[in-house]
């Protein structure tokens, strides 16, 4: 056996270069499924903008054998294991999809593709508090599963600046027994001040003035009235918004919760195109989207031979109506 791994193909520049899949997006998502298609064979382009949602964060975590990674760095060995299979890395933005899957980048290159998958995530909606952008992704976060362990036992605080910001108090307690949650213009059921009281949460109402942020570090929240509640570390639930609007426009179903359509492999409601990751499912962290770009790359790989498959049926079966009418011919 030769597992060699072959030299990374030139990049494409050209306009019109033919690829059996282009995966818009170089996260966790798109890095894996151009890695699972290379190993399968098939000439795959990545294209990715730079921006990913997770780079305010020094580390992830829940990932087996990659905890405590830096994001960057799990990217950068992504991009490097795909280039060694020779995928084609191109640092660009994809303006448009057109049908027959012609993928236009910024600056006027075409790419052509049989398939395409969008793996472009989401982006975070904050609230319009002072202090919030600056500690985004520092000690200001959203989820429990990525930073909790880290900040186990310390004074944590939750902004109450969406519904479900009562939930996220709750589970945060798991955590830390110092959780105060700041109810600012957040409007609260008896039942949810019955939760929050029976969990041992704090709720400290008024609004929220600005993060107190003293030498880069967040030190407590400070409300209107003057009052800082000093606080390790705030949580807050973002409004998550999808990056899909190549989908969209290449006219995939979205449900009533405004998410792209996909069934379990990643496969939207328009032949040919695929999604995988946070553009489509909010609550994948990174391992999480890795699997899906693997997913994704499979079912790809499948639907790419079953249609070989018809095609080589369709020739012989010409091949063999022609054969015969030349020997009909000849006799």
């Amino acid at each position: 056996m030769n597992d060699t791994k072959k030299e990374p193909a030139p990049r494409a520049s050209a306009s019109g270069a033919r690829y059996d899949v282009v995966v818009v997006g170089a996260g966790a998502a798109g890095l894996n499924a151009a890695l699972v298609l290379a190993r399968a064979r098939r000439r795959v382009a990545v294209v990715d903008a730079g921006a990913p949602r997770n780079a305010p964060a020094a580390h992830m975590h829940g990932f087996l054998s990659r905890d405590g990674m830096e994001p960057a760095a799990l990217l950068e060995a992504g991009r490097a294991e795909a280039l060694g299979y020779g995928v084609d890395l191109l640092d660009a933005q994809v303006e448009h999809i057109a049908p027959g899957f012609q993928v236009t980048l910024a600056g006027g290159p075409v790419l052509g593709a049989r398939r395409v998958l969008v793996a472009t995530g989401l982006r975070d909606r904050l609230p319009e508090i002072p202090g919030v952008r600056e500690q985004w992704g520092k000690d200001l976060l959203h989820c429990p599963y990525c930073h909790g362990y880290e900040l186990r036992d310390q004074p944590l605080g939750v902004l109450g600046t969406r519904p479900a910001a009562v939930q996220h108090a709750l589970l945060l307690r798991q955590w830390s027994s110092d959780i105060v949650f700041f109810q600012d213009a957040l409007e609260l059921s008896d039942a949810d001040r019955e939760q929050l009281a029976a969990r041992g949460v704090r709720t400290v109402e008024g609004a929220v003035k600005r993060l107190a942020v003293h030498g880069g570090r967040l030190r407590g929240v400070e409300l209107a009235e003057g009052r800082v509640v000093p606080r390790s570390a705030v949580f807050l639930v973002p409004q998550m918004v999808p990056n899909d609007q190549l989908l969209t426009d290449l006219g995939c179903v979205k449900d009533d919760h405004g998410w792209v359509v996909t069934d379990r492999s990643g496969r939207a409601s328009v032949a040919g195109v695929w999604a995988a990751g946070n553009v489509t499912d909010p609550r994948a962290q990174v391992v999480t989207a890795a699997g899906m770009g693997a997913s994704a790359a499979f079912a790809l790989n499948h639907d790419l031979v079953a249609e070989e498959v018809r095609e080589a049926v369709e020739r012989r079966t010409r091949d063999g109506a022609a054969s015969g009418h030349l020997a009909a011919s000849a006799t």
